[in-house]
């Protein structure tokens, strides 16, 4: 099969719930493919479902427009920054670093990352007034055109295009800018996704009911509150210091694992502490009942002396309960648990009353055939007031900042102690992390910390735009970037500086948790009698091997605008009608255009596309897909294409993409027809496509 394409102007984020209705109401769709929307709300009244105009949700000025932004096309092409990826640290790296606007970068990420991601966490402006938020928009429509794209009346659209263009900063600018950001984002996360917000109180109720329209209701987890700072001198009303985390999951399938439960009070250590870790001593194994039980009622003698619960004689117990027989003392386990744990040591005689112990890694359990010891990691559920703790808050941020460079240089960053804690509750080992408003980085370090920490190999992606530093809100960073780095001075070069040293430090402490196993090893070799000693050392080398291994490095792309006059207007194009001059383009564009091509047709960005000699004529070949992005594609490299097809193993392309700017139509047509009619030897169904 052969058709033509126009992608490069028309990359949008996949339209999932068109899908579903496309699925299950087919009958609502006309013969164009356009929904029928009052068709579709005939089919449900049919059912008694009431439509009424009055709802509880979300409205505000430019809501319309937000909608138009989120499925509007991109505007830009990915270009690759060829010499930083090809440096060793970073050549085989699957870290991604990407300079642009964050809506271009996510429709972009829409088809190679669509549900590949596990968590996302974002700190977007806060829209205080004085954190420099102002919306702005570079999307050029007249009233009538937006009045008709976004299907609402003239005095509205205009409304609309006087804000974008004032640079507002109202709460109906601030959901507009976050709408488009947060719809394309839900795409990317996986069916048990989580994302997580740092928002304060100036637009936190917005976003809680933003959230609850692009997420669902249901779908929300926790708002939890966290310090920012500690409370100082300040003008209004009260001493503001925190703000909150927002946490909403993807669907019902999303997890947020338990924390490693540390308490200073498991102090304890006997006999079994090996297996069991250290215990603390609980309560008493009696207690005064709410609701007395005879079956718990019973006479323990341990070393020859005799207890009862709350040391009150079998005759006084009886005494008291014609008295009252609904509440007194009696012992929290049966006569069995009891039996079973003194046999296992979970009982403490201490001055005359019995204790329970509790150990960190082991509990009682209970089945068909009796009671036995369960050893796991003890867990506590996460709490929602986990982040109200200055190990959170900003003033840690500060200290993070200064082992690089001046805190000044980035004054508002979030701690790597708050993105450890909440990547380390909702991800494991290889999932990928999204971080699309990337700030000074914390995100990727926060990362690459956790990997070291449990030997995993989570891969990050940061999307960071290039603004330019004000030399007049910020000297020091301005200086710090046109000075130390020699670079154009953006927040982008500190986002790209931050990671690089983070990795150097993190290297260093690879090197050191690495020594420090080998010596647990050397160890460990010395020690004859040791139950599962040769399981222990196979873990720690599995360790080191994973430690070494780790990927401390990050490729860069970056967004570039698609080439002036790159325009799909005439309905047919041939040697005399032509509307772009394609000999403008350079090697590097080609190049871009082909990233940009390969990342629609679901190839992630870090995957390289392999080099395929055709006789002379370079072709570039990844998942089933061949690009001929080059002139001079001729009938000879066509009889080397279909013979390689046949006789190469590793080579199955199932669509070949040509760039139809570099062929003529005769070229195009040779090819199409003999990929038609050439019945390759592993019968693969090769379809032909024309892209521009």
């Amino acid at each position: 099969m052969s058709n033509e394409q126009k992608i490069t102007n028309d990359i949008k984020v996949p339209n999932n719930d068109l899908e579903v209705l496309r699925k299950h109401f087919s009958q609502c769709f006309d013969k164009d493919g356009n929904f029928q929307l009052d068709k579709f709300k005939q089919n449900l009244s049919e059912n008694d479902i009431n439509f009424s105009k009055e709802s509880y949700g979300l409205d505000w000025l430019g809501k319309s427009y937000a909608r138009l932004l989120a499925s509007d096309s991109a505007t830009t092409l990915l270009k690759e920054n060829e010499e930083f990826n090809q440096k060793e640290e970073n050549k085989n790296s699957e870290n991604l670093l990407i300079k642009g606007d964050n809506l271009e970068v996510l429709k972009h990420l829409a088809n190679a990352y669509h549900e590949k991601i596990k968590m996302i966490y974002i700190d977007p402006p806060y829209n205080t007034g004085s954190d420099g938020f102002v919306y702005q928009d570079d999307r050029k429509f007249t009233a009538r055109e937006l009045q008709n794209l976004a299907g609402i009346d003239e005095e509205k659209a205009k409304r609309i295009l006087d804000f974008t263009k004032s640079k507002s900063n109202s709460h109906s600018a601030w959901l507009t800018f976050m709408y488009p950001r947060l719809y394309v984002a839900k795409q990317l996360l996986k069916e048990d996704g989580i994302i997580f917000i740092s928002i304060d109180d100036n637009e936190v109720a917005q976003l809680r009911m933003l959230m609850d329209e692009i997420f669902g209701e249901e779908n929300f987890v926790a708002e939890f509150p966290r310090i920012t700072k500690k409370a100082g001198k300040t003008t209004d009303l009260i001493a503001k210091n925190t703000d909150y985390l927002l946490c909403y999951r993807n669907t019902y399938a999303a997890i947020i694992e338990k924390n490693t439960f540390e308490d200073s009070k498991y102090d304890g250590i006997d006999e079994y502490n090996e297996v069991r870790g250290n215990f603390k001593l609980s309560q008493t194994l009696d207690y005064g009942s709410i609701q007395y039980s005879k079956s718990l009622d019973y006479q323990i003698e341990i070393d020859g002396k005799i207890f009862r619960p709350g040391n009150v004689s079998k005759e006084q117990m009886e005494a008291r309960q014609d008295a009252n027989p609904k509440s007194d003392f009696c012992w929290r386990w049966s006569k069995g648990l009891y039996e079973f744990g003194l046999n296992e040591g979970f009982i403490v005689v201490k001055n005359d009353r019995i204790y329970t112990k509790t150990y960190k890694n082991a509990v009682i359990n209970k089945n068909k055939t009796g009671y036995y010891i369960e050893i796991e990691e003890r867990k506590k559920s996460t709490s929602s007031l986990e982040f109200v703790d200055n190990k959170y808050s900003n003033d840690n941020a500060k200290k993070d900042i200064s082992k690089y460079f001046n805190e000044k240089v980035f004054e508002y960053s979030k701690p790597i102690s708050l993105i450890h804690k909440i990547t380390e509750i909702s991800t494991n080992n290889n999932d990928r992390i999204l971080d699309f408003f990337a700030g000074s980085g914390t995100t990727g370090e926060a990362t690459m910390l956790l990997n070291i920490d449990d030997c995993a190999s989570r891969k990050f992606i940061l999307v960071q735009i290039p603004e330019p530093i004000d030399p007049k809100k910020n000297r020091a960073a301005f200086d710090f970037v046109k000075n130390e780095l020699n670079a154009e001075p953006t927040i982008f070069e500190i986002t790209k500086e931050r990671l690089n040293r983070a990795a150097k430090k993190t290297k260093e402490a690879i090197t050191a948790k690495i020594n420090a196993k080998e010596k647990e090893i050397q160890s460990l070799e010395g020690k004859l009698d040791l139950v599962d000693k040769d399981e222990e050392i196979n873990k720690l080398k599995a360790e080191i091997k994973s430690l070494a291994g780790q990927d401390l490095g990050f490729k860069i792309f970056e967004t570039i605008p698609i080439w002036e006059d790159y325009d799909f207007e005439a309905n047919e194009l041939n040697e005399q009608v032509k509307l772009f001059d394609d000999s403008k383009l350079t090697e590097d564009d080609l190049k871009a255009l082909l990233i940009t091509w390969k990342t629609y047709d679901g190839i992630p960005l870090t995957q390289h596309l392999h080099e395929i000699d055709l006789g002379g004529y370079l072709a570039y070949y990844g998942n089933g897909k061949l690009y001929l992005m080059n002139k001079g594609f001729t009938t000879d490299n066509l009889k080397t294409l279909l013979e390689k097809t046949d006789a190469d193993k590793k080579f199955n392309p199932t669509s070949i993409i040509a760039f139809g700017y570099h062929f003529d139509s005769k070229n195009l047509r040779e090819i199409a027809d003999n990929i038609k009619t050439y019945a390759n030897k592993k019968s693969i169904d090769i379809d032909f496509i024309t892209r521009y």
